[in-house]
């Protein structure tokens, strides 16, 4: 199978994935209305093939959207609404340019992180993966995007492993941010909430999948969202960990 055969193939098992169920996107708009006000800004880091993108702007946000990875790139650049902003970069600790290792069959799980792919495929659900490409990639930082677009109220960060590293590129707290989270690979997740813990006072909840709801009917402190994914089974499903800053009106 050839590499351009490999990419196209990659791209539309993620396009079934994610735009297969439209009930599922209803769920995630409505979600999104639930933590968000009209006007709001929002940076989508890693945005895949934009479902993400197209549910918070339905919801009524204003969107800049990064996602360095083509063939996801083209296709946001040719498919988004206008009034996305889309930047074809990563972001991380630091401006620079980075290598990212690419699996064309399953570009989702493509990732800037070092070392990602030989941590992965010791976990459970990656035992098919094959990381079968580099791409270089531009890489900005949360700080240089806010200097440009303004202070966010909420941050969604999906960057297979690369998320701590995101975080470091941001040197206040910000109202909202969600990572995703992997069982099998539960300390991703903890160093994210040490390093918001040092940006400020944050309270945490959980969404599984895709399923567009709060796991928690409360939410929860920094000890107790640790110890809850230090007790996940890595063959669970994955989901995204919800962060809000903690203060009087929250």
């Amino acid at each position: 199978m050839n590499e351009t055969l490999r990419s196209a193939i990659g791209l539309a098992r993620s396009l079934a994935i994610y735009y297969g169920n439209p009930l599922r996107q209803r769920a995630l708009t409505r979600f999104y209305a639930g933590i968000l006000k009209p006007g709001d800004l929002v940076f989508d880091i890693g945005a895949h093939v934009g479902n993400r993108t197209r549910a918070l702007r339905r919801a009524g946000a204003r969107v800049v959207a990064l996602e360095p990875q083509a063939p996801f790139s083209t296709f946001l650049r040719r498919t988004l609404p206008r009034d996305v902003v889309l930047l074809e970069m990563a972001a991380g600790p630091q401006e620079t340019v980075a290598q990212m290792a690419v699996s064309r069959l399953h570009p989702t799980v493509s990732s800037v992180k070092a070392g990602f792919a030989d941590a992965a495929l010791a976990a459970p659900g990656f035992e098919h993966v094959r990381w079968d490409a580099v791409q270089q990639v531009q890489v900005t930082t949360l700080d240089a995007l806010i200097a440009t677009h303004g202070m966010p109220a909420f941050i969604k960060i999906d960057v297979e492993g690369f998320e701590l590293e995101v975080l470091q590129g941001l040197g206040e707290p910000v109202p909202q941010v969600a990572v995703e989270y992997l069982p099998g690979l539960p300390r991703m997740a903890r160093d994210v909430i040490e390093r918001l813990s040092a940006l400020g006072h944050y309270r945490y909840n959980v969404v599984r999948g895709e399923e567009g709801r709060f796991l928690w009917p409360e939410w929860r402190d920094a000890a107790q969202a640790d110890a809850w994914l230090a007790a996940r089974s890595p063959d669970e499903k994955h989901g995204d960990l919800y962060a809000r800053l903690d203060t009087p009106e929250a």
